[in-house]
């Protein structure tokens, strides 16, 4: 498959999944950007490559990066940012800063948890309705993030962000506690 081809897949994938957890339909979508209902409906069926404009037209309409509409990734997107990229945006000569440690799409409610789990132990949730994300950070010990099958380490200071509409588990391999902040969105109820 061509990068182009690939491009194209993606969009129509993205397109759709955001018109559905935003709860738009065709119409509504075609209105607030612009764009034409059938020029929509060729993209979600990947039958079109799209200018540029209406690309960012169409993320603007829906709240989200062109970077989040053109993702190739498929499956659970899990994204670990290593604690040097965090990104500081502002900071004084006496220490005082900010620390800007992950951001993602959200579209609903927003919760914040702080999390302890002890050497060995570990806690499985069942999957959240479509358009839940998810972003923890790990402030002491190491988590070990399973998602969807797949075993992701986080140690201290980093931070991960995963689609939490699969099967996930926080868990604690390691010989010391984990302690960690999650912030949860859910999308709100259509």
């Amino acid at each position: 498959m061509s990068d182009l081809d690939l491009l194209t897949q993606s969009l129509a994938r993205n397109v759709k999944h955001w018109r559905a957890v935003r709860g738009f339909t065709l119409d509504v979508l075609a209105a607030r950007a612009g764009v034409s209902r059938g020029m929509l409906i060729q993209i979600e069926q990947a039958r079109t490559n799209p200018s540029l404009g209406t690309v960012v037209k169409i993320g603007d309409a829906l709240g989200i990066s062109i970077t989040t509409l053109l993702d190739y990734e498929q499956g659970p997107k899990v994204r670990v940012v290593p604690a040097d990229q965090a990104v500081r945006l502002w900071h004084t000569d006496a220490g005082s800063y900010n620390l800007l440690l992950a951001g993602t799409e959200a579209p609903g409610p927003l919760e914040l948890w702080e999390w302890r789990l002890m050497p060995g132990e570990s806690s499985t949730s069942d999957p959240h309705p479509t358009g839940t994300a998810e972003l923890v950070h790990v402030t002491a010990g190491e988590l070990t993030l399973t998602v969807d099958a797949v075993e992701y380490r986080v140690p201290a200071g980093a931070t991960a962000s995963f689609e939490a509409n699969t099967t996930h588990t926080y868990g604690n391999q390691g010989d010391v506690p984990m302690v960690m902040l999650m912030a949860v969105s859910v999308p709100p109820v259509q």
